[in-house]
């Protein structure tokens, strides 16, 4: 069932994010250069990291993101586990979520909104029952329902539902109080990283059908 879109997200939602973004590109700007010298300085090249995410319809999009972990390998050539090569100043990057500064680009392209489900990786799209794929029924977001209700501290299935629950009820007021509680969240640094990993578990897939 696809999502019935109303005045707010056929008229207004994409103009407003493109201007919001543009003017955050612009006034973040010396936030965003200082950054990426560090990142140069601490953790090397690339400054961007990017990767393919599905987003609108399952439209897959080149995400941008300022790279948090070294390239460490094992003996064998293999990239050590996350919570080895994430580090002081990739938490701090991810706990400020200003790693995620480089998507307001994404944005302004028109790949991503300001607020609705996260993007995430390809390879979970085969794994969505039909009621997950919903979330692919809008833009995904800088932030979302999921990220102001525990972010990575939540279980997939609690996310997803609040995804679906966002596509449901996605109004002008609704984004707009998702913004400020996101700023709160940033500075309250709630819900980084799971109980069991240092970012999240890969998802799955789920152990029952969900119904909403």
């Amino acid at each position: 069932m696809k999502v019935k879109k109303g005045f707010y997200y056929r008229f207004i939602k994409r103009p407003q994010d493109f201007l919001l973004s543009l003017i955050a590109l612009v006034v973040l700007s010396p936030v965003i250069l200082t950054i990426a010298i560090l990142v140069r300085i601490k953790l090397g090249k690339p400054i961007i990291f990017n990767q393919e995410r599905p987003g609108l319809n399952e439209r897959v999009f080149k995400m941008y993101k300022f790279r948090t972990m070294t390239d460490e390998k094992d003996k064998n050539g293999e990239l050590l586990p996350d919570s080895v090569r994430l580090t002081k100043f990739g938490r701090f990057l991810r706990s400020t979520s200003m790693d995620e500064l480089p998507e307001l680009w994404n944005i302004v392209r028109g790949d991503m909104s300001i607020v609705g489900p996260r993007p995430l990786l390809i390879q979970y799209l085969s794994l969505y029952n039909e009621v997950q794929k919903r979330r692919h029924d809008v833009r995904p977001g800088l932030t979302g329902y999921a990220q102001i209700n525990g972010r990575n501290a939540i279980s997939w299935e609690d996310k997803f539902f609040l995804d679906v629950e966002y596509v449901d009820k996605l109004s002008f007021v609704g984004d707009w109080k998702i913004i400020f509680l996101t700023i709160k969240k940033v500075f309250t640094r709630e819900g980084i990283s799971s109980d069991t990993s240092a970012t999240m578990e890969p998802f799955r897939g789920s152990k029952e059908s969900v119904k909403l």
